[in-house]
């Protein structure tokens, strides 16, 4: 028994000497070597409202001590971590220390401890920017070869902390005869109060949640090419455009390529929330208009068209076989056509981005919300670019026709399914570099300059979760308010109707 007081005296006066009463070491070596830690948060720009930036550090040593100090030096959050390297900081105190350090920035300094010797690596920091960012994310995570959905689902994280929530999820028990797809979900301004998704397979729709109400709609008719497909949401009026898309999968036998989604044809509709009227906006046989996307005053429709004027000489029969042997040949354009309000009627077509003259494909147009920029990604061909290593983001600024890529978030893989905070000021986006076969949500800032900054995986209460949750995140949406309905509510209505039918209106303008 004395023996053992002793040596608890003796581990308690080494901790005391090399430790000060702040927790940060008071001798030891600095090395010129950088830390390195996963995920990767060394010198990015950070909202002020993020949750904790917890992190591993991949060190071999027996404890860490990891500092982050505000830039007047007043105010110090002091973290240990143990010989697993995991750093994960107190809530509280990582929301006083950044709501303190808006517009400034904060230094991180990292020490290791290794048979009873400290060093302490450089230092890096932490640029908190003054504007929030929206306090919900929402995306769907599914089967990383995509062509499975036996259990997939929505879900809304709250980005300021680490709580999830289920929106709505297809099938938890595998049962083969109700399991069916989920996807293309979209918000109208930035607002889960006014919401959609599709159902695809046993129970399909479109599933409408709007002034507290839910309803599945029948999106198909006669006289669209197929159901309605990638939606967006007029910014203030209850309107919809979507593109209506016949779309398949073939897949790789000896390409590094896993997968390719193909577009058959696709059309543009549009259709009236309230009316539940649907209508034809461009219906041709050539031209694959898809990935629509309202302009933020509601005057324009952005979206990408590929056009194949070489069916024209090809059999209907024989269509999908064209398409397939010549997929690396498709591109699309950037395009745009004028809305009237006043009518409810489009006007002509006008290339926004030429993307096939430079041999290039664009796909997910996405105007910033002051109307400034257009956000999409450029590939080698095709539109489904999440499945393409050579896509990255680009930027239009629509004030003087510049096009230029995101260097700063761009990656050397696959930087996909894109979208803007309301503020415009932060981009989230999938992203497969982590480990080429998985997407992750990054987030990167784009300051008032035009310019974009350096991305960062988004965090998690335990770091370790972004590398073994065996998931793919895409579709990633954000908004200021939490989604106000349950799992349950969807399911009632989704298990509980065949869903409404739309009534169709023909168009005079229609090509």
């Amino acid at each position: 028994m004395q023996r053992l007081s002793y040596l608890l005296y003796v581990m308690a006066l080494v901790l005391v000497c090399s430790c000060g009463k702040s927790g940060i070491p008071d001798k030891f070596e600095e090395v010129s070597e950088n830390v390195r830690t996963y995920p990767d948060y060394k010198d990015i720009t950070v909202p002020p409202n993020i949750a904790p930036l917890n992190f591993i550090i991949k060190e071999n040593a027996d404890e860490f001590v990891v500092a982050f100090k505000t830039e007047d030096g007043k105010s110090t959050v002091i973290v240990q971590a143990g010989k697993n390297g995991k750093v994960q900081i107190d809530e509280k105190e990582w929301q006083n220390i950044l709501s303190s350090s808006k517009g400034k920035n904060i230094t991180v300094s990292v020490f290791a401890a290794k048979d009873g010797t400290w060093i302490k690596y450089p230092d890096y920091r932490l640029i908190v920017a003054e504007e929030q960012i929206d306090p919900y994310v929402s995306y769907r995570l599914i089967e990383p070869g995509y062509e499975l959905y036996r259990q997939l689902g929505l879900y809304q994280r709250n980005l300021t902390n680490f709580d999830v929530q289920t929106i709505y999820e297809n099938n938890r028990s595998y049962e083969p005869d109700i399991n069916h797809c989920v996807n293309c979900h979209n918000y109208q301004n930035y607002s889960a109060k006014s919401m959609l998704f599709h159902i695809r397979g046993s129970h399909g729709g479109t599933v409408f949640a709007t002034d507290g109400r839910i309803e599945k709609m029948n999106m198909k008719n006669d006289s669209i090419l197929s159901s309605a497909v990638y939606p967006s949401w007029h910014s203030k009026l209850p309107y919809v455009v979507f593109s209506s898309n016949m779309t398949g999968q073939v897949f790789h036998m000896l390409d590094k390529e896993k997968i390719e989604v193909l577009d058959w044809a696709s059309d543009l509709v549009f259709y009236d929330v309230k009316k539940h009227v649907l209508r034809n906006i461009l219906k041709t046989k050539n031209d694959f208009e898809t990935f629509p996307c309202w302009s933020p005053d509601g005057k324009k429709v952005y979206y990408t068209c590929a056009t194949v004027n070489a069916l024209d000489s090809v059999p209907d029969s024989l269509h999908k076989f064209f398409v397939r042997a010549n997929y690396r040949n498709i591109r699309y354009n950037i395009m745009s056509i004028p809305f009237d309000e006043k009518t409810q009627t489009f006007g002509k077509p006008a290339v926004e981005v030429d993307c096939a003259s430079v041999g290039k494909s664009a796909s997910v147009p996405r105007v910033s919300p002051d109307g400034r920029f257009l956000l999409f990604t450029l590939g080698d061909f095709g539109q489904f670019h999440i499945w393409h290593r050579s896509a990255d983001l680009y930027m239009k600024n629509l004030e003087n026709g510049e096009v230029f890529p995101l260097e700063q978030a761009n990656s050397d893989n696959t930087e996909s399914f894109h979208s803007w905070s309301s503020n415009g000021r932060w981009i989230v986006f999938a992203s497969r570099r982590d480990d080429g076969s998985y997407t992750r949500l990054y987030i990167s800032y784009f300051d008032k300059n035009g310019e974009d900054h350096k991305a960062f995986i988004i965090p998690q209460r335990d770091p370790l979760q972004n590398i073994l949750l065996l998931k793919s995140y895409n579709v990633p949406e954000m908004t200021r308010d939490a989604v106000p309905y349950s799992s349950d509510d969807f399911k009632k209505v989704i298990y509980g109707s065949d869903g409404r039918a739309v009534n169709y209106e023909s168009a005079n303008n229609v090509e």
